[in-house]
């Protein structure tokens, strides 16, 4: 099994006034499926639909699904980099649509302050997992495992 990352800078901002705080959040399509990303790589939607409800259940209803700023190059996820914390997940079609909160962790702000600041940030999922050549096309394999869906 090898380290899976892809990178979608396609997502928009939204501001939430909860009890006279302003949170922060970032949405958008977190994972796709069924389509040739700009890495190559293709995951077939059964594979993603399995993850992504393994994920929900252990992580986002938990409130363990957590993002770090920039994108590590391990599966793992280190808390002292912390930005976000995935909220939900939901299937659209072929693709998956993500909610996360900025966090007030130190990564948390920075992110915050390049936002604010009118920076365009992306989130990345990371998992591991096996590739197949299919006609030029490397295919995610049914033992992809989800480790996060934002960075």
């Amino acid at each position: 099994m090898k380290l899976i990352k892809e990178i979608n800078e396609t997502v928009s901002y939204i501001t939430e006034n909860g009890d006279g705080t302003k949170e922060l959040y970032i949405q958008g399509p977190f994972l796709v499926s069924e389509k040739k990303n700009k890495n190559g790589r293709l995951y077939e939607f059964q594979t993603l639909q399995k993850e992504v409800n393994r994920y929900t259940e252990e992580y986002i209803n938990k409130n363990r699904a957590f993002g770090e700023l920039g994108h590590p190059e391990t599966p793992t996820i280190n808390l002292d980099r912390v930005a976000i914390m995935i909220k939900n997940l939901k299937e659209d079609g072929t693709q998956w649509i993500g909610k996360a909160k900025i966090l007030e962790t130190p990564m948390g702000q920075i992110a915050r302050q390049l936002i604010e600041g009118g920076a365009q940030l992306g989130v990345s999922s990371r998992g591991m997992g096996s590739l197949k050549n299919v006609n030029g096309v490397n295919v995610v394999q049914p033992d992809f495992y989800l480790a996060t869906a934002a960075d």
